[in-house]
């Protein structure tokens, strides 16, 4: 049926994750502790690649700008997650809904050729050691971070304008925990055919792309231990892979599980489910699986740890 309501909408009431009271306060409680987590680790994870002067390669630059996109998506969305258990309408007004759909599709997009960038890393550090310092140079580095920063910003303002410069038929229940493109399109009162194409493009080329460069670069990486004749190095290679290929699966995981669902089964409460993995489980686990897998990273920690303590112990002596 076609929609002829066009009262101007000024704002949307988000429905959150569920309606039953009972739950909100539990809920409530988990995904706080849950961001709170996400937004220590990955903020540490930052500051630590930062001032670490062993932390200085490749492979932690491209970490740190994981760890900037986790929280970037998990920021976007888990604060005004958390307003909905304690409040009886979640509202939020319409351009601070485009904001977050903006910000959101920026680093979630961003974080699929983030992931790419770091197989390519991996995959220069194992088949090409001798090599390594000089393909992965620092100006290479920054340009395989770049143009994902600038793409997804395209990317993302596109989305957005053209869903925000379609009208709304006065219905502003946004049947999501926060503003996403889905959701937003079945509020629209116009044709949103050409909008639905755009999505589905950009969704696949993105997903298709920066999958095929994680599966180019870890069937060659594969190819490369298979060859070595040292147990020694093969292990070395696999526990270099062994953080990063956890999170892309992982990551890579949600969202194939989301998108390739069949239309019979596809639901909102589905999506909900999967966006809730993807938009603060995963920027939680992201940290904890780097920082418990890697001695580079946990040696960093303590010495950064070991440092505070000694600088507050001498302030403390002084005064």
């Amino acid at each position: 049926m076609e929609k002829h309501n066009l009262t101007v909408v000024k704002e949307f009431i988000l429905m959150g994750i569920t309606d039953r009271p009972e739950l909100k306060a539990p809920l409530f409680a988990l995904f706080l502790i849950i961001y709170l987590i996400s937004a220590v680790g990955n903020l540490g994870m930052i500051i630590l690649t930062k001032i670490d002067s062993r932390l200085q390669t490749p492979m932690y630059f491209f970490l740190r700008h994981l760890a900037i996109t986790d929280l970037g998506y998990s920021t976007a969305v888990g604060p005004k997650m958390l307003v909905n258990f304690i409040v009886e309408q979640n509202i939020i007004p319409y351009y601070f809904c485009a904001i977050q759909l903006a910000f959101f599709l920026l680093f979630i997009v961003c974080e699929l050729f983030i992931l790419s960038a770091m197989s390519y890393d991996r995959y220069v550090a194992i088949c090409n050691p001798l090599l390594y310092t000089v393909i992965m140079s620092e100006t290479v580095c920054h340009i395989l971070v770049a143009i994902p920063y600038l793409y997804c910003t395209f990317v993302s303002l596109l989305v957005t304008i053209k869903i925000f410069n379609l009208p709304f038929c006065g219905d502003n229940v946004v049947s999501h925990f926060y503003c996403d493109s889905l959701p937003l399109l079945s509020l629209l009162c116009s044709n949103t055919h050409e909008i639905e194409l755009i999505i589905l493009t950009l969704a696949a080329v993105d997903l298709i792309s920066s999958l095929l460069v994680v599966l180019g670069s870890y069937l060659l990486i594969l190819r490369a231990i298979l060859r070595m004749n040292s147990a020694e190095g093969r292990r070395k290679a696999f526990s270099t892979c062994g953080s990063h290929l956890t999170v892309v699966t992982v990551f890579y995981g949600t969202l194939i599980f989301m998108y390739v669902q069949p239309k019979s089964t596809h639901s909102f409460n589905t999506d909900k489910v999967a966006s809730i993995f993807y938009t603060l489980v995963i920027p939680m686990l992201n940290p904890l699986i780097y920082s418990l897998r890697n001695k580079d990273v946990t040696c960093a920690l303590k010495r950064t740890w070991n440092n505070v303590r000694s600088i507050f112990s001498s302030s403390v002596h002084t005064t």
